[in-house]
């Protein structure tokens, strides 16, 4: 791996920044040296000026340009003050997947890439297809109900209700599907209802409401817990967020409820 920064394709600007998709979401900014947390889906780390240090909870620690963390791997960073650009995939997709094979991820808790940085970058910001045909119909309606409407308390039963499937079959097919369990997703699909929400209010309140968390201390801790800073962190940094939903076209009329 070369010492060199990463290209400006890094999307690098003068403030922190973070782009919401559906089922995606880039940070690109200060590390903010981030605790020990374990996400809900696979991140690509990707030291923008300098290597950072993956350490994992039993105590191994690697050193790299980019890294891919697998869901539900508590592990932290640390970023040595350099700028980082964290990539969090949507489960099972297309660019997941061609982030796994240009990496030769196995299924190790942490892949250290040998992969070029810029092809990895270019990899975060692809435009993901508006379908998957390759996923099961009763999963692609769950999951885009999912993301439309994550603030809704309905349980795996109702899910599996809806989909004309027994509770056990329905949470393994959409294990089997997604790569990570309903539960997971799910918590997924409300961090980025409420990334978009603090977009539009600026405000934990209405975002934890939005977002169906019970209250803004509950948004907080699970943030905290999935990202390893809690949200007001992020907001002090002045982050721009910017929300490519409907500008990228990506399930424009679903996400709308039409």
């Amino acid at each position: 791996m070369t010492d060199d920064a990463l290209s400006s394709t890094c999307c690098r600007s003068p403030s922190a920044q973070l782009n919401l998709w559906p089922g995606r979401a880039v940070y690109s900014g200060p590390s903010l040296e981030l605790d020990l947390h374990s996400g809900s889906v696979s991140c690509l780390a990707l030291g923008v000026d300098t290597e950072f240090t993956v350490e994992t909870a039993d105590g191994v620690r690697r050193t790299a340009r980019s890294a891919l963390i697998r869901p539900r791997v508590p592990h932290r960073i640390e970023a040595h003050g350099g700028w980082m650009t964290f990539c969090y995939f949507e489960p099972g997709s297309a660019a997941e997947r061609a982030c796994r094979e240009a990496l030769g991820a196995g299924e190790e808790a942490v892949t250290v890439s040998a992969a070029a940085e810029t092809d990895l970058v270019r990899l975060c910001a692809a435009p993901e297809p508006a379908e998957r045909p390759d996923i099961d119909p009763r999963i692609r309606a769950t999951v885009r109900r999912l993301l439309r409407e994550p603030q809704l308390t309905d349980g795996a039963t109702e899910y599996a209700v809806r989909a004309g499937l027994s509770r056990s079959r329905f949470l393994h097919l959409f294990r089997e599907q997604t790569g990570t369990s309903f539960r997971r997703y799910r918590m997924w699909a409300r961090m980025l209802r409420a990334g978009r929400a603090l977009l539009d209010h600026g405000t934990l309140t209405a975002a934890s409401a939005e977002a169906g968390f019970s209250s803004p201390s509950h948004l907080s801790s699970t943030f905290h817990a999935t990202f390893g800073l809690r949200p007001s962190r992020l907001l002090a940094a002045h982050c721009v967020i910017i929300d490519e939903t409907y500008a990228a076209g990506y399930w424009a009329h679903e996400l709308r409820g039409e």
